[in-house]
């Protein structure tokens, strides 16, 4: 722990995947306590034992996760992980405080369920935090990434998809879209970013090009667009060629490992600019 941080309770709400993991990784080893909040069917059960104390609820539960969290002292929440979407949207195990929130909000949509349950958080005196406070090193650094750069229409579909997904993201549908040759062939929504490129390089054919950016305004202490080594393999077992990642913006997991997948496939990857956007 560095010398100025002292001790605090920081909870973690935890979803899938190998995030949350390091996340609680991060929190011991910064010398605090922690306190994991976990759902049935969406969290790695990895992470319960790392947590001094821990949780698991069904999604939905908002009442008891609440009441969990002030029980525990808690000052600070992360939330990192995975989320099965659509099981966001089966609202039979929702309790009534849950219900009362979703049919407050104007827009169903991530961001907007986010920013609620962040309110929330905030208005019972816990600080949201952003989980590179715990997990640092795994922003998505500029340039091209890859020992080949992409061609001349991969960039003008790099540049075009950065478009689209701004797009889609300002009205809250997702972070990433799949195009080749300035045609869209699948925008990322409930299915998450490997079912998109699947069913994008299906109806897009071999050259296809894979975009995911920040949705303008999004609440960037939450829900960061994110690939990894999987969502390269999909994306050259579906023919793909070329993956754009908004740099400084993005998480990249496990990037040594994707790139050295990505080499051996032919694929492209870049971490996105505005200057490389720049049409």
């Amino acid at each position: 722990m560095t010398a100025h941080a002292a001790p605090k309770v920081v909870a973690l709400i935890a979803g899938g995947r190998q995030f949350p993991v390091l996340v609680a990784q991060g929190v011991k080893d910064q010398g605090h306590r922690l306190v994991v909040a976990g759902f049935t069917g969406h969290t790695n059960p990895e992470v319960y034992p790392l947590g001094d104390v821990s949780r698991e609820l069904k999604l939905g539960q908002l009442a008891k996760l609440l009441d969990y969290l002030r029980e525990n002292g808690v000052q600070e929440v992360v939330m990192a992980g995975t989320i099965n979407k659509p099981g966001v949207l089966d609202i039979r195990h929702f309790d009534a405080r849950a219900v009362k929130v979703l049919l407050s909000l104007p827009g169903k949509g991530d961001d907007a369920i986010l920013r609620a349950v962040s309110g929330l958080l905030e208005e019972e005196g816990m600080a949201l935090v952003s989980p590179q406070t715990y997990a640092r090193g795994l922003t998505t650094p500029a340039g091209v990434l890859t020992k080949r750069a992409p061609d001349e229409r991969e960039w003008a579909d790099l540049k075009r998809g950065a478009e689209l997904a701004r797009e889609m993201g300002r009205l809250d549908i997702g972070q990433g879209v799949v195009l080749r040759e300035g045609i869209v062939a699948a925008v990322e929504a409930l299915e998450g970013t490997d079912a998109a490129i699947r069913r994008g390089c299906e109806l897009g054919g071999s050259g296809c090009v894979v975009v995911k950016m920040l949705k303008p305004g999004q609440e960037e202490r939450v829900d960061l667009p994110s690939v990894g080594p999987d969502t390269v393999r999909v994306l050259a077992k579906g023919g793909g060629t070329c993956l754009g990642v908004e740099a400084g913006k993005s998480l990249f997991f496990d990037l040594e490992t994707a790139i050295a997948v990505a080499d051996k496939a032919g694929v492209a990857i870049v971490g996105l600019t505005a200057d490389d956007l720049t049409l």
